[in-house]
């Protein structure tokens, strides 16, 4: 893969990114903003952009969503198949909304 296709690449998950936030805002806000691991604040910010700024938003050479998992454990907890898997979606979730949402600084 050339660096061209990199980039292209990039734009589209921010795209889709972007596009499935918003979704999942219009469709239920409280839990859009509880799976999405962000502040109200970004929340709002990615709710309201007009189709132009999301279009150009997704054009940044940087991806704009990252992983909410920095806990190595908690993603193969999450990634592990088991006879228990119910319980390690539903203790993923605990251990998930005890972080706090994500803020630009």
């Amino acid at each position: 893969m050339d660096e061209r296709e990199v980039l292209e690449t990039v734009r589209e998950i921010n795209l889709s990114y972007l596009m499935l936030a918003q979704h999942m805002l219009n469709e239920d806000y409280a839990e859009g903003l509880f799976k999405l691991g962000l502040s109200s604040q970004m929340a709002d910010l990615i709710h309201t952009l007009s189709p132009a700024q999301t279009i150009k938003l997704s054009q940044s050479e940087d991806i704009v969503c990252d992983f909410r998992f920095d806990d190595a454990a908690m993603l193969s907890a999450l990634t592990t198949v088991d006879k228990g898997l119910d319980a390690t979606a539903t203790h993923a979730a605990i251990l998930l909304a005890a972080l706090p949402a994500r803020q630009f600084a």
